[in-house]
């Protein structure tokens, strides 16, 4: 008899185990129409060339103002694009981080980081989505250039 009881109390934990449902985790790529986890990196109110005022280095600043523009611009799904060491050139070994477009929208880019070095800002965010307004990524070139 204690033996059979024995066996039934295993036999509940058991399936108590087996039916318990684990915490909730959202899916970080995940787009929902009311609720979504992707983060949007929005533009900077004024460009890094509005700092510089009338210096000798305001003339430089936009001609890079206007050509990260027109690159940011002419991205298309599909296209790979350096995050890190060189934004706005072809993705080469000197890329510490490496994305793909996966949609656009007006004046935005959604990003999938697909690599990332070890010594990047990007390592541990492989495979996250972000959508990036044209300002922002316009910004991460003029900063790649040191604006």
């Amino acid at each position: 008899m204690r033996r059979m009881w024995m066996g039934v109390g295993a036999g509940a934990l058991w399936l108590s185990a087996c039916t318990h449902e684990s915490s909730f985790r959202r899916d970080p790529n995940d787009e929902d129409a009311l609720t979504t986890n992707i983060p949007v990196v929005k533009a900077p109110a004024s460009t890094r060339c509005a700092a510089h005022g009338k210096s000798s280095v305001r003339a430089s600043c936009d001609e890079a103002l206007y050509l990260g523009t027109e690159y940011t611009r002419r991205l298309a799904v599909g296209d790979e694009v350096c995050l890190e060491g060189g934004y706005g050139e072809q993705v080469g070994p000197a890329c510490k981080a490496r994305a793909a477009i996966i949609d656009t929208d007006t004046n935005m880019v959604k990003l999938e980081v697909r690599s990332a070095k070890p010594d990047s800002r990007w390592f541990n965010a492989e495979m996250r989505h972000a959508w990036y307004e044209e300002g922002a990524l316009v910004d991460l070139y003029l900063a790649e250039r040191g604006y």
